[in-house]
């Protein structure tokens, strides 16, 4: 059971979010719900379908495939949207490839994490999407901690984060000229230990590599990559087996594992409340540069 003060805070921020998902459907003619198969797409997918019960989502879910993914993340995609009764739209960064519309970075590991955007930015003019509903939280990265709820994002896509509209009790400004769009972020309050206890709280089914199991992985400069056909060993590297588990769920060549012996939610929620580190500390592609994080998402990112 979770402590009984804890579960008013995690109905709050359930209420919340569904009141924003709802305000969604009410301003926008044509959302969609980015889903990647990780736990807060997860959560926030369960949370739109509490918003409309007994009726169906009204938006499809939209998946950007890297061609990089964990095999995990895939099967679980496919069941989940089966379960949930729901559209799945699932564009591929590889046809923007072979389209030339991006290049494939080069490299021992070269990823494929930013050339989603533009992949989504494809996407959201071929089908018209007015807003873009994501699993994004402002504890994750400080980047991300200066988006509001209804993010606006103009014409090209691209995001200023100088320019933002003022949120003030929680009145959210759905106007936009034409060909611009808005990112809205329903759990955006939320912290990583919230979304876990939540999780257990609605008994959620999770994809299994964000519980410990022994994996291949090389340590890279600090990050436990896991053993994949997109990742080639330096010299002096080798790959070695490791009990581990992944916090975040994204492209297999810079998504970091954590050695973990959480194997159960208790376990997890345990682990968390205790690290200083944050989820995305594992994710080599966020640590290429100071604002990293920041810089990929005025191109139009996540």
């Amino acid at each position: 059971m979770l402590p009984s003060y804890r579960l008013p805070n995690l109905r709050l921020l359930e209420a919340e979010a569904i009141a924003i998902i709802r305000e969604v459907a009410a301003q926008f003619e044509n959302p969609a719900l980015l889903f990647s198969g990780g736990k807060d797409s997860i959560v926030v997918a369960h949370l739109a379908r509490k918003a409309f019960h007994p009726g169906k989502i009204p938006f499809p879910l939209m998946h950007v495939d890297t061609g990089h993914n964990f095999q995990e993340t895939l099967d679980y995609r496919d069941s989940f949207v089966k379960d949930l009764g729901a559209r799945l739209i699932v564009k591929y960064v590889q046809d923007s490839i072979d389209q030339g519309r991006c290049a494939e970075e080069a490299g021992p590991n070269p990823s494929r994490n930013g050339l989603q955007t533009v992949t989504l930015l494809d996407a959201i003019e071929e089908l018209k999407f007015d807003a873009c509903i994501g699993g994004a939280r402002r504890d994750e990265e400080k980047a991300r901690a200066k988006e509001r709820v209804f993010s606006h994002r103009d014409a090209f896509g691209q995001w200023d984060p100088k320019n933002q509209r003022p949120e003030l009790w929680n009145i959210y400004n759905g106007r936009k000229n034409l060909g611009e769009h808005f990112r809205v972020f329903p759990i955006s309050n939320w912290t990583e230990l919230d979304v876990w206890q939540y999780i257990k709280l609605e008994k959620l089914e999770l994809p299994s590599i964000y519980f410990s199991h022994k994996r291949t992985v090389v340590n890279r400069d600090g990050t436990l990559l896991a053993q994949c056909p997109f990742i080639t060993l330096k010299r002096n590297e080798k790959w070695e087996e490791r009990i581990v588990r992944f916090r975040t769920v994204g492209d297999a060549s810079c998504t970091g594992a954590v050695e973990s012996t959480a194997s159960n939610i208790d376990d997890i929620i345990t682990e968390i409340s205790a690290s200083r580190i944050t989820e995305r500390g594992g994710r080599a592609d966020d640590r290429r540069t100071e604002a990293a994080m920041e810089e990929r998402k005025k191109q139009g990112y996540f």
